[in-house]
This record gives C-alpha cells, structure tokens and sequence, in this order.
C-alpha cells in the first residue's frame, strides 16, 4: 500500500514495450513507427545499455541501438559515454532503457547514483523507452521480472510511472508441450501470495503507451490482468489500465 502511496501521475511520456525484436524481425523494428512518432522532437537519445544482454559490452550495445534509431534519424549516445551519468541524464531529449538482466540494470542504477535522477526527469516530461528490463523499471518493483538474480540489488522498489507491476515476455502455457515446470501465471500467483500489488502480463509484440495519467495497451494481441486473489482477465487493445482498479 505504501508503494501505491508513492505513485504521482506527472505529465509522462513513454513507451513502455514487452520486447526490443520479434522472431524474424531486426532490432526494435516491429515499432519504430511508433518510436519515430514518441520521440518527434528528439534529435539525440540517451541510451542506458546496463542491463547487458548476454554480456553484450557497453558499447556494443549502444551501437546495435544506434543503428536502429538512425533509420528514423535520431542520434545515439550511450550513458556510459558520460563522465557524469547524473548530468547526462538531467540533459537528456529523450531516454532510452534497453533489456537485458533486470537485477544487473537496477543495480548499475544504484551504484551509479542514477535512479532518483532518472525518476525524476520522466515525470516532469522527458519522452522515455523501455524495453523488456527497462520496462520491468518502470512499475512499482521488479519483482515480477522473469529473469535470473545474477547480482543483488540494493532495492527491488523501482521507478513506480505505473501503479502495478509488468510481467514482459508473458507467455501463455503451450498445451502440447510436455514441460511440467512452473507458468508464468503460476509464478505471477505465487508473487500474489505475499504481494497485493496487481501485475500486467505483456506479451511479445505489445506496450503500453503513457501520456500523463492515462496508459493505452497498444498492439494487437490481449494482455493479462493479474490481481492478488481474483482470476485474471484478459485485457483488449487500446484498454486504458488507469481507470482499472489497483
């Protein structure tokens, strides 16, 4: 409850995307329509490549970006290209935070000072990308994310610009597989059996788009909308999640 406390609606802009390429497709590609749009009047872009992907480099990471954004002719520079994160942050047009280990992201956040900074900027209006890690960021924890806890953060608290938490890469239970391990829905439950906070399953090819208070799911496929002891539902495009219950 205190988390939800803490929520303030700004006058955000962001993109708040389950993956960076769908299967087949290049390096944010199946959006960059939409990216061209968001990021109008941005000419340079901050990109935060600490979540890592496989261990990909800093710069090599930057430079994947780079390629996809100057096919919508906006410029490129990695953070870690900055003396000061904070300053880099604080002057940033636009910001963009790519996928990879969400433990690693939220952590490298910390350790470089960054996160209220970031926090901050978002909510006053600097035009925001996440994708995947950088959309786990974006609710109220990580808890939810789905990936391995390679390092230990200081605080699984994130940014909280949503008043529930995201689940990117939700994947529907496959009836023809013979796996018998755990689903996304039953790792969402057993987050419910301790956690009040509700949780957005986001599948591949979806996002949501933040425009001050209101939060569009955008693409063409439903999402799931978990709450702590009510069955989930599915939710259609263009469903506005700010006036659900939370």
């Amino acid at each position: 409850m205190l988390l939800l406390e803490k929520y303030i609606f700004y006058m955000k802009k962001l993109i708040i995307a389950s993956t960076s390429t769908l299967h087949g497709g290049n390096y944010l590609e199946y959006i960059l329509p939409e990216l061209k749009k968001h990021f109008s009047n941005v000419s340079t872009l901050l990109f935060i490549p600490y979540a890592q992907p496989s261990g990909i480099s800093y710069d090599d990471y930057t430079n994947i970006a780079k390629r996809a954004f100057a096919t919508i002719d906006v410029k490129v520079n990695g953070i870690h290209e900055f003396e000061n994160p904070t300053e880099a942050i604080e002057n940033a047009e636009g910001i963009f935070t790519g996928g990879g280990n969400t433990f690693l992201l939220v952590t490298k956040l910390f350790e470089n000072k960054v996160i209220d900074t970031l926090k901050k900027v978002v909510e006053n209006g600097t035009p925001y990308l996440g994708s995947s890690a950088g959309s786990n960021i974006t609710g109220l924890t990580m808890q939810t994310t789905n990936d391995m806890p390679i390092i230990y953060p200081p605080s699984f608290e994130t940014l909280g610009f949503l008043p529930f938490n995201l689940n990117p890469h939700y994947l529907d239970p496959d009836l023809q597989s013979k796996h018998m391990g755990e689903t996304r829905e039953t790792r969402i439950k057993e987050y419910h059996t301790l956690n009040s906070s509700p949780v957005l399953g986001l599948r591949e090819g979806s996002w949501l788009e933040v425009t001050g208070k209101k939060i569009l799911l955008k693409g063409n496929l439903t999402a799931r909308w978990f709450r702590q002891n009510e069955k989930p539902i599915e939710l259609n495009p263009e469903t506005d999640l700010s006036l659900l219950e939370h």
